[in-house]
């Protein structure tokens, strides 16, 4: 079962203000990214459900994360059914994202009290998201959808909307600038700042310095504008 309540969740996500977005077949690349990330100062991860048998590599990084990185809160993203769903809380996630709005993924969430991220690309959406209990909406892909103008958008009508951009979203300062100051609630981050050597490997010094700036520069950015 999760380990941290989705209040707990939804309080972390809004501290660290990005949630890295990573998934490998190879569980040893998995632990040294999460590990990096971690080591840069994100204490919220999201595995996703892209690979076959990813659950399986969920299952030994979930073990060992709980042994080596007992703060670490890991969720699982790209999950679009009810099914799916309810095996990742069984194998231990504290949080569930969606790239959709499926209300049977509510239901099982809800019942087990996990936090739920779904994705919605409307007022609409969010607004039947937030009914059925999300606290925090997912908005995918978020460039695609209406970037940044598209969340300050919302947020006039609806301010007490918690919005969590991924897609097209990158660790630079003016990238980060306009979805905060545009209102995001904290940011998903994936390829941008999964940095690779030459060779295509991946380098886990280079992401944890990557996700420290982007940290750094999040917390002056809500400073600056207080957000």
């Amino acid at each position: 079962m999760a380990k941290f309540s989705r209040i707990e969740v939804a309080l972390a996500m809004k501290k660290y203000g990005m949630v890295p977005v990573f998934f490998h077949k190879d569980i040893e690349v998995c632990k040294k990214v999460v590990r990096a990330c971690y080591d840069g100062g994100a204490k919220v991860f999201e595995f996703t459900n892209r690979g076959d048998r990813a659950h399986l590599v969920f299952t030994e990084l979930i073990q060992w994360a709980e042994r080596e990185l007992p703060d670490l809160i890991l969720g699982v993203g790209s999950v679009v059914d009810a099914a799916t769903t309810s095996l990742y809380i069984q194998l231990g996630a504290n949080f569930i994202v969606s790239p959709v709005l499926n209300p049977e993924m509510a239901a099982v969430c809800n019942r087990r009290k996990i936090s739920w991220s779904p994705g919605c690309g409307s007022v609409s959406e969010i607004s039947k998201a937030e009914e059925l209990g999300a606290e925090i909406v997912k908005i995918f892909p978020a460039s695609q959808v209406g970037g940044p103008a598209f969340i300050k958008a919302v947020k006039g009508p609806c301010p007490w909307t918690s919005i969590m951009p991924t897609g097209g979203v990158s660790p630079d300062r003016e990238n980060l600038t306009r979805w905060f100051e545009a209102g995001a609630y904290c940011v998903g981050m994936g390829s941008k700042l999964m940095v690779k050597k030459e060779d295509g490997t991946f380098d886990y010094k280079a992401i944890t310095l990557k996700t420290k700036e982007a940290i750094e520069i999040i917390s002056e950015i809500r400073e600056r504008n207080d957000v």
